[in-house]
């Protein structure tokens, strides 16, 4: 993987991520970083999962379908993630 790729990868994990965070009701009290990496894994997961149920997802321009597989995973993601999060004690 090059550098390029790698940030790419960020700045797709970060927007999905935000995404998801948007999708959940409430206040998640988790830090941006988190949102990012259940954002990079939502994305990977996201593919698989929509490669698996049988959209398209190498198409030209954007691949809707596989977005909104993306963000649903990655809002479930922020829910577990804000759940462990706040279960740990950690708060600001």
């Amino acid at each position: 993987m090059t550098i390029t790729g790698i940030i790419v990868a960020i700045v797709v994990g970060a927007i999905i991520g935000a995404l998801g965070r948007l999708v959940v009701p409430g206040r998640q009290p988790i830090p941006i970083w988190l949102t990012i990496v259940v954002g990079i894994i939502a994305a990977f997961i996201g593919t698989f999962l929509a490669r698996a149920i049988g959209i398209p997802t190498a198409t030209n321009g954007i691949d809707w379908l596989e977005l909104l597989v993306q963000v649903i995973v990655a809002a479930v993601g922020v829910v577990i993630a804000a759940n462990l999060y706040a279960r740990r004690g950690v708060r600001r």
